[in-house]
């Protein structure tokens, strides 16, 4: 981290009395492959080369990793395998990302879970091994750390255990938000017991299949409104469509569009929007604003391959937004833009030359991907 100049978004906000960390996650951490400028996906019997090819830690580690990038002190609590690839994992998070891994432990004779992913025709394809972590949530975070904040999946009965408190309600009674999303239902069931957790929860993030299946809806409007009943912010992502949100403590909606970019590699970027809303929420900006700027982050963030190695920084947001300005184009789509983004104007002329940046982080002596069109 000594060749990044940090830049703290919630500056103004700390005081003496601030908790150690601003967000704390728990999760399982992969590592992973992923395989880029593919013509072609794999067929049986036979064999597909790939232009470019990157490692980097997955899972948990995308929203930890963007978290910190934009600036907040980031907590992770994970299972490391004691093999190369747990080492790899714990170097890049703690040494290269400055990730806080107080609350990680190491476990001899437990492999690291592995994801490879191939990125083909803007679409991905993945094959992930593991098992599960040697000690439950419990046991490994013990009493969580101080945070503004933690962010969970809604569906994680770990999470939220049906009997007794969890370590989120722990964090919850110590003034942590929880800001939580949810996942992918593999049965497709959409338990309506999974809402019932809401009342746990200030923000909640689902895309809008999930909304619309949880909430028995069949648009992501209808879906935003139904979860704006049961916690106090509900944000519905809309892939290229943008976003819908209800902030019911303050009466706030907003509907803001997504970025026009050329999508590379959509792994992540959903945890990047989650945490770009993260900051935006910590450092008090108004609803539109907030999700104005996470579909900056996560639009940034589709533009490059995989994962963690995707999440941008503030140079990054500061290099897009100097460049927007200094842009000619007199079209209507960019004056939007220049509207929308205005308010980056006061914050990007704090921000230092060589405040963090997108990293390479990989097994190799040097990840391939960043090139590839």
């Amino acid at each position: 981290m000594a060749h990044r100049q940090s830049f703290d978004p919630l500056a103004s906000r700390r005081t003496d009395d601030d908790p150690p960390l601003d967000v704390f996650v728990w999760g399982t951490v992969f590592l992973d492959m992923i395989f880029a400028g593919m013509p072609s996906a794999p067929k049986p019997g036979t064999e597909v080369w790939a232009e470019g090819l990157a490692s980097c830690p997955g899972g948990i580690a995308n929203l930890a990793v963007a978290t910190r990038r934009l600036g907040l002190r980031t907590g992770l609590a994970a299972a490391f395998s004691d093999d190369d690839y747990g080492d790899f994992c714990w170097r890049t998070l703690e040494q290269q990302e400055g990730i806080d891994l107080g609350h990680s432990r190491r476990f001899a004779d437990w492999h690291s879970p592995v994801t490879v992913s191939m990125s083909v025709d803007r679409d991905r394809s993945m094959v992930s091994h593991g098992h599960p972590s040697p000690v439950p949530a419990s046991e490994l975070i013990g009493t969580p750390p101080r945070s503004r904040a933690v962010m969970v999946d809604l569906a994680e009965d770990e999470a939220f255990g049906p009997s007794g408190p969890t370590w989120v309600d722990q964090a919850r009674e110590n003034g942590s938000l929880v800001f939580a999303d949810v996942g992918w239902d593999p049965k497709e069931q959409w338990s309506p017991h999974v809402l019932e957790r809401l009342d746990r929860c200030d923000v909640f993030m689902p895309n809008a299949v999930e909304a619309m299946a949880y909430t028995g809806t069949s648009t992501p409007v209808e879906a935003v409104y139904a979860l704006a009943d049961r916690v106090p912010v509900a944000i519905v992502t809309v892939g290229s469509d943008g976003a819908l949100g209800i902030d019911a403590r303050t009466g706030e909606e907003a509907r803001v569009p997504s970025l026009r970019v050329h999508e590379v590699d959509p792994t992540g970027a959903g945890d990047v929007f989650g945490a770009a809303l993260l900051v935006g929420t910590l450092a008090g900006w108004p609803l539109e604003q907030r999700m104005t700027f996470a579909s900056l982050c996560a639009g940034l963030a589709l533009q490059q391959y995989g994962g963690s190695l995707a999440a941008p920084g503030w140079g990054d947001l500061a290099d897009w937004w100097t460049a927007l300005v200094s842009d000619t184009s007199g079209d209507a789509y960019h004056r939007s833009l220049r509207r929308r983004f205005a308010f980056l104007d006061e914050i990007v002329p704090r921000v230092p030359v060589l405040a963090c940046r997108r990293a390479t982080a990989t097994i190799a002596r040097r990840a391939d991907v960043q090139d590839l069109d």
